[in-house]
C-alpha cells in the first residue's frame, strides 16, 4: 500500500521525524531500523517527490498533513503558518506547483532540549550494533526474498567458455545451471529410493528436495526459505518418523546444496544469517513437534554448513580482494602513465627554451643593430625597433621564469647548444661504440630545418636506437631519413636478437615511445611504432615542416 503519492508507510514513517527536523540516527529509533537505512529511504523520497532538500520535504509533508503547524521542524524552530510567520522572501514549490507556505520562527530553545519520552536518548553501541544486524537479516533475507534474479549464463571470455570448440561451446554457458540442476536431481534420487517410504510420499519428498535446488537459479533467498519449508513438509509427509533424526537425507543433501548456491550468488553476510537461522530451525523444530532430539543430526548440518560457507565467504573474500588489486593497479598504471606523460612533456619544454630563446635572442640583437645600418633613419622606425628589442628582451625574461618552474631538482643547464641532424653521424658513432651494428641512409635533398623540428628528429631517432639496445641487444638496425616535400620522414627499424633466449633484455624506464609520441604531436606529426613480421620493431615518423619556414634558411 502506498500514502503520500508515490512512498511507500516505512517511508512515509521515515518522512515524518526528518521533516521535524530529526536527524538519521534519532529517526533511526522510532521506527527502529539502522541507520543507514533510513539515509537511503530520505535519498529515495527526495527522488521521488522531485524535492532538492529537506526544506522542501517539510513543505511536502506539512501539506499532506503529516506535520501540523506548531510541530518542531528543527532542534531550534517550529513550522508555523504564512499568516503567523508573515510573507516570506520566495515560495518553494513541490512537484511543479506552488505549495503552502511555511516558515521556521527561532525559538529561545536551549542548546540541549529535554527529549521526548525518551525518544532523543543516546543508544549505546550495543543497540546501535543489534540494530544494524537486525537490518542487514531483514535486507538480506526477508526484503523481497521471492524477488527475481536470475543467474546469468557464462560470457564468452570465461574460462568454462573460452577453453570449448564446436557444440559443446553453444551449451558451455549454462554449464553452472546444468551442475546445480544436478545437485536437485541427485537429492530427488536419494529421496525416491528411500527404502522405509513408500513410492507416492516418496514422489512428494523428492519434489520438496529439488524444488528448492532449483530455485536458487532464480530466486536465491526465497530458495532458502523453501528449502527449510520443504524439510518441514518432509517429515509430516514421510509419515511422522523423525526417529532416524532432524534432518531427512534428501533434506540433508538439498539444503547444503541450498546453503552453498545461495552463498556463493549473494555475500559473506547472508551465509553467515542462513547458518544462524538453519541452528535455529533445527533447535525450534525439535522442541516445537517433539521429534526425536538428535544432537548428533543437529552436529553434523552445523559443521558441515558452516565448513562449505566457510569456504564460499574465503572465496568471495579473496576475489573482493583481487578486483581491490586489480582497480589499484590500474590506477596506479593511469598515473604512472600520466606522469611519465608530463615528465616527458617537461623535457621536451626544456630543450624548446633553448631553441626559442635562441631565436628571440637573435631579434632583440638585429632590433638593437637595425637603426645603425641605415643613414639618418626617421624617429619611428628608431622607436619601432626600440619596441622590438623591449618585447624580445621581455619575452627572453618570461623564458628563463617558464625553465624555472619546468626545471627539475637535479637539472643541469646543459654546456652545448641543442643537437640537430647535423649530429646524427656522432650519434650512430656512440651506438656503434656501444655493440651495435646501425646503419644510415638519406634520400631527398638535404636542406637545413627549423630547429624545432630538427631536435625532435634527432631524440626521436635517438630514442629508438636506444630501445633497439635495450630490447634487442645484439641485433642490428637500420635509419633512414628522408627528405621529402612538406616535411622530414624517419624511418628506424631493427631486426630480431641473435639468441633471445641467451641475452636478457635491459629494462628502461618506459619514457620511449610515450616521449616520441609526445615530440610527433607537437609538431601535428604522425607515428607508428610496432613489431614486424621477422620478430624485429619498426618506428616511422613524418614531421611536416611549412614550406615558408624551410625555404629562407635553405635560400640564405
Amino acid at each position: 500500500m502506498t500514502v503520500c503519492g508515490d512512498l511507500t508507510e516505512r517511508e512515509t514513517e521515515v518522512l515524518a521525524p526528518l521533516a521535524r527536523g530529526l536527524g538519521s540516527a534519532e529517526t533511526a529509533g522510532r521506527p527502529v531500523v539502522a541507520e543507514r537505512t533510513v539515509k537511503s529511504h530520505g535519498g529515495r523520497i527526495l527522488v521521488k517527490l522531485g524535492l532538492r532538500g529537506r526544506a522542501q520535504a517539510a513543505i511536502f509533508a506539512y501539506e499532506s498533513g503529516l506535520i501540523r503547524p506548531g510541530t518542531r521542524c528543527g532542534p531550534y524552530a517550529r513550522v508555523v503558518p504564512e499568516t503567523e510567520a508573515g510573507e516570506p522572501d520566495s515560495k518553494l514549490t513541490t512537484g511543479g506547483r506552488t505549495a503552502p507556505t511555511v516558515s521556521c520562527v527561532t525559538e529561545t530553545t536551549p542548546p540541549h532540549p529535554t527529549p521526548q519520552f525518551g525518544s532523543g536518548r543516546p543508544r549505546s553501541p550495543e543497540f546501535r550494533l543489534a540494530a544494524d544486524a537486525l537490518a542487514g537479516l531483514r535486507q538480506d533475507l526477508f526484503h523481497d526474498a521471492f524477488a527475481y534474479r536470475p543467474l546469468p549464463p557464462l560470457g564468452p571470455d570465461s574460462r568454462l567458455v573460452s577453453r570449448r570448440s564446436g557444440r559443446l561451446r553453444e551449451y558451455a554457458p549454462w554449464g553452472r545451471h546444468a551442475v546445480v540442476a544436478l545437485f536437485g536431481l541427485v537429492a530427488m534420487y536419494i529421496a525416491l529410493f528411500r527404502a522405509d517410504t513408500s513410492m507416492g510420499p516418496a514422489v512428494i519428498c523428492g519434489l520438496l528436495a529439488l524444488a528448492p535446488v532449483l530455485l536458487t537459479l532464480a530466486r536465491p533467498a526465497g530458495a532458502f526459505w523453501l528449502s527449510l519449508a520443504g524439510c518441514t513438509a518432509t517429515g509430516i509427509v514421510s509419515g511422522g518418523d523423525w526417529t532416524s533424526g532432524i534432518w531427512a537425507p534428501s533434506c540433508f543433501f538439498s539444503h547444503l546444496v541450498v546453503l552453498t548456491v545461495v552463498a556463493i550468488r549473494t555475500r559473506p553476510r547472508t551465509a553467515a544469517w542462513m547458518w544462524v537461522l538453519t541452528g535455529v530451525y533445527s533447535f525450534f523444530d525439535a522442541s516445537l513437534f517433539g521429534h526425536a532430539y538428535d544432537q548428533n543430526d543437529i552436529a553434523q548440518m552445523m559443521f558441515l554448513s558452516a565448513l562449505i560457507l566457510l569456504v564460499v565467504a574465503v572465496r568471495h573474500i579473496r576475489k573482493e580482494a583481487a578486483l581491490e588489486v586489480t582497480a589499484q593497479q590500474t590506477v596506479t598504471e593511469h598515473e604512472r602513465s600520466r606522469r611519465t606523460l608530463l615528465e616527458e612533456r617537461t623535457t621536451i619544454a626544456r630543450e624548446l627554451h633553448d631553441v626559442v630563446a635562441h631565436h628571440m635572442s637573435v631579434v632583440a640583437i638585429q632590433a638593437e643593430a637595425a637603426p645603425y645600418r641605415v643613414e639618418n633613419p626617421p624617429p619611428e622606425l628608431e622607436k619601432a625597433f626600440v619596441t622590438i628589442r623591449e618585447n624580445a628582451v621581455a619575452a627572453l625574461t618570461e623564458l628563463r621564469r617558464v625553465l624555472g618552474v619546468v626545471r627539475a631538482e637535479d637539472y643541469e643547464a646543459p654546456d652545448a647548444p641543442q643537437p640537430t641532424l647535423a649530429d646524427l653521424d656522432r650519434l650512430l658513432a656512440n651506438v656503434r661504440e656501444a655493440g651495435l651494428t646501425v646503419d644510415k641512409t638519406v634520400t631527398g635533398a638535404v636542406r637545413e630545418l627549423p630547429q624545432g623540428v630538427e631536435l625532435s628528429a634527432y631524440r626521436i631517432v635517438q630514442e629508438a636506437l636506444s630501445n633497439t639496445l635495450r630490447h634487442a641487444p645484439g641485433a642490428s638496425a637500420r635509419v633512414e631519413v628522408s627528405y621529402v616535400l612538406g616535411g622530414l620522414g624517419l624511418r628506424v627499424l631493427n631486426g630480431p636478437p641473435p639468441a633471445p633466449s641467451l641475452l636478457k633484455p635491459s629494462p628502461g624506464a618506459g619514457h620511449g615511445i610515450t616521449g616520441m609520441r609526445e615530440r610527433v604531436t607537437m609538431l601535428n606529426g604522425e607515428m607508428t611504432a610496432a613489431r614486424t613480421t621477422e620478430g624485429g620493431y619498426e618506428v616511422a615518423v613524418f614531421l611536416p615542416v611549412a614550406a615558408s619556414a624551410a625555404e629562407p634558411e635553405g635560400g640564405a
